[in-house]
């Protein structure tokens, strides 16, 4: 087996075991909004924080303690976003955030590349650099979901990503040090159903991702002004990641990845059947991938199983949605 087929069924099967991590799982987010450096920076980027944990909490029902905040201007739902206070932040997840758990973290702000390709993210007082991030979400037991959206935050992708990982980045270079919209999108994407291209009724990171990419395209055309930015996504581990639309592994992870907590109670069921149904089509995805290095005979036959049974899983899938 080539070492290529090999690293792509590997991630298929991990993509597989995050897919049936159990309903009761707990969810978690970070959301940091740093030094804004203007008044104008301020209202736009607290705009856009309370947007998304409002979503978060009164949309998506996530308890009040499992939406952590850290920002600029600190008031009683809302810590400080320095060095020290993000670095609490992160030592008291150590302990609660297990290994079936979801944790996203959400940068909002300005972001300053360094030398050999290095950035950190601007918070009030002393900065943290992106290897610095990557060593606070290192203890974190549970499955991690990063969203860099300053400017200059490609060097994130690379210091963060890592297997069972999805790793963000509004830039997809350290030179992009203009001020960035990806995070706008972002966030819009998660109550816009037009980002919900497969009708399934929640909208995964890859289609929040592809939503954003297409929304930061467009809002530059309208302006007449060339891009400055262009979102990276890497979910297979290796830190290099793609921009949307474009070939590549990544992808397979995010589009199995939900924000919104799977449905309970009578759904559990039907929630259970949509992800297998999503596992068989990453599979089957993964499998495409290595078709030039397998048997012709070896191919088709683990092909037409999985079809098989994907068309067996959509079935019961139809046959409990209403």
């Amino acid at each position: 087996m080539s070492a290529g087929r090999d690293c792509r069924l590997r991630a298929a099967l991990l993509l597989t075991v995050c897919l049936v991590a159990p309903l009761g799982a707990e969810q978690y987010a970070v959301v940091v909004t740093g030094a804004s450096g203007g008044e104008a920076y301020a209202a736009k980027y607290d705009r856009w924080r309370t947007t998304f944990v409002s979503l978060l909490r009164e949309t998506f029902g996530y308890p009040a303690d499992h939406v952590l905040v850290l920002a600029e201007r600190p008031d009683a739902s809302a810590g400080p976003a320095t060095r020290d206070g993000v670095r609490r932040l992160f030592a008291s997840l150590q302990a609660r955030v297990t290994k079936d758990d979801q944790l996203l973290v959400l940068l909002i702000g300005h972001g300053t590349s360094l030398e050999q390709d290095e950035a950190k993210f601007n918070l009030v007082g002393p900065d943290l650099r992106a290897r610095e991030w990557a060593d606070l979400l290192r203890p974190i037991a549970g499955r991690v979901i990063f969203v860099g959206g300053s400017s200059a935050s490609a060097p994130f992708l690379r210091a963060i990503a890592a297997p069972g990982r999805i790793v963000i980045t509004a830039t997809d270079s350290a030179a992009q040090s203009f001020e960035t919209v990806f995070p706008e999108y972002f966030i819009r994407a998660f109550s816009d159903a037009a980002s919900d291209t497969d009708k399934n009724g929640r909208v995964s990171l890859l289609e929040a991702f592809d939503y954003a990419s297409a929304a930061v395209r467009r809002s530059y055309e309208q302006k007449g002004q060339l891009p400055t930015e262009r979102a990276l996504l890497d979910d297979n581990g290796d830190g290099i990641g793609r921009e949307s639309g474009a070939p590549g592994a990544d992808g397979l992870l995010a589009r199995t990845a939900f924000l919104q907590p799977p449905v309970a109670g009578s759904d559990v069921a039907s929630s259970e059947l949509r992800r297998q149904q999503a596992a068989l089509e990453a599979q089957i995805d993964a499998l495409k991938g290595t078709r030039a290095s397998m048997p012709a005979d070896a191919y088709n036959k683990e092909l037409e199983r999985l079809l098989t049974e994907l068309a067996r899983v959509s079935a019961q899938v139809r046959s409990k949605t209403p």
